[in-house]
């Protein structure tokens, strides 16, 4: 959600800037359950309230993916939402490499980990949006290069 400054009158409004999802992502993620359609839509949400500027990549393969990422490149994703028949992930992209503090995460993998997601409380807490803004600010130290673009949906699906 951003705030802007209402110029006529000085008062402060909230407006709801929700950025459409992709037309090729929505023709998959409209096949699954509809509770996991709204959750998905709703842990997207609280990602793009965090960081508004995010890139987003969406990806078909193994799993309906939308990476969240720095730069318009997967290199540079922080965390990504993989939607599965009954549930979805937080995947963080670095997640191994991530100080959790708070044991949130799972997997074994190199670098890869992730938070399920069942209900909103799994992921709508304050452990969960630290971690996100952690996974942003590695994200953003660890690139050689700054990007330009912000605020992209690239969809990567055939």
């Amino acid at each position: 959600m951003r705030t802007d400054k209402d110029k006529r009158n000085g008062k402060l409004n909230s407006m709801k800037i929700e950025r459409e999802i992709h037309p090729d992502f929505l023709f998959y993620l409209n096949q699954f359950d509809q509770n996991l359609i709204e959750l998905y839509k709703d842990v997207r949400n609280f990602i793009l309230e965090i960081h508004p500027t995010s890139n987003e990549l969406l990806y078909q393969t193994h799993a309906l993916t939308s990476v969240y990422a720095i730069s318009e490149k997967l290199g540079s994703g922080y965390c990504h939402i993989p939607i599965y028949s009954a549930h979805l992930n937080i995947g963080f992209n670095k997640g191994a490499l991530l100080n959790d503090v708070d044991q949130l995460l799972e997997g074994t993998g190199k670098l890869i980990r992730h938070i399920k997601v069942t209900h909103k409380k799994d992921y709508r807490n304050k452990k969960v949006k630290s971690l996100i803004k952690a996974a942003i600010k590695f994200a953003i130290e660890d690139m050689d290069k700054p990007s330009t673009k912000e605020g992209l949906t690239i969809s990567k699906i055939k």
